[in-house]
């Protein structure tokens, strides 16, 4: 559990959670038909699942184009997730984000590159030492279009690694919004040992490869 009262500081070092292992004991969600988000005020919506999203969260706000990013859980079998449930692996829940964008200054296909980009991509059910099904890698389409750019994507990105990508694409259900305390947890906790060592080093390693699209505010 991520949590500011942990025993020692070694521990912040080691996860951003639990660290449980166990796997979803639902079956897989794949066969759905996607749920399609519809475009209000000009800003689209799209969702992710790549490791703590505490993480995710500070990257996707670094993006020029990106309006907002909600900390969350999708992809599971269970309604009304909380951060606890989802940590025991058994809701099939992954830490996800929200992604409002402007489609007129960045488009899907780029925020799915920064998606590859900023994690490593082969490491399976999980991301750094954040290790168990909740810590996985999603990406969500909402129509087949989203699916064939993941897919092609996914094809570009797979030629430089001799191991297979560890990222699911499964099709958009529902997105669960996090408790308010996780929002905007890595500007509001700098000071955080797991923020501080895991993190802003992860950001610092996504904003050195993708500088063209970074926010000015963002360098």
């Amino acid at each position: 559990m991520k949590s500011i009262f942990l025993l020692s500081f070694s521990l912040f070092m080691l996860s951003c959670g639990n660290g449980n292992t166990q796997t979803v004991t639902k079956e897989s969600i794949s066969n759905a038909e996607p749920i399609e988000v519809s475009i209000q005020d000009g800003l689209a919506k799209v969702y992710f699942a790549s490791g703590c999203f505490w993480c995710v969260e500070a990257i996707y706000e670094s993006i020029e184009g990106v309006d907002e990013v909600i900390s969350g859980y999708s992809g599971g079998h269970t309604k009304n997730p909380t951060y606890e449930s989802s940590n025991t692996g058994t809701t099939g829940h992954a830490e996800a984000v929200e992604v409002i964008y402007n489609p007129e200054k960045i488009n899907f296909k780029t925020l799915v590159q920064v998606f590859y980009g900023s994690q490593n991509p082969t490491q399976v059910n999980g991301q750094g030492p954040d290790q168990g099904s909740q810590y996985r890698s999603i990406l969500f389409f909402q129509n087949q279009e989203q699916k064939e750019i993941i897919e092609n994507v996914k094809a570009e990105v797979a030629k430089k690694y001799e191991k297979p990508l560890a990222a699911e694409i499964l099709p958009f259900q529902k997105f669960w919004i996090a408790e308010d305390y996780h929002q905007n947890y890595e500007k509001n906790n700098p000071g955080n040992p797991y923020i501080q060592n895991v993190s802003i080093p992860r950001l610092n390693r996504f904003k050195e490869n993708f500088t063209e699209i970074l926010k000015k505010n963002s360098h």
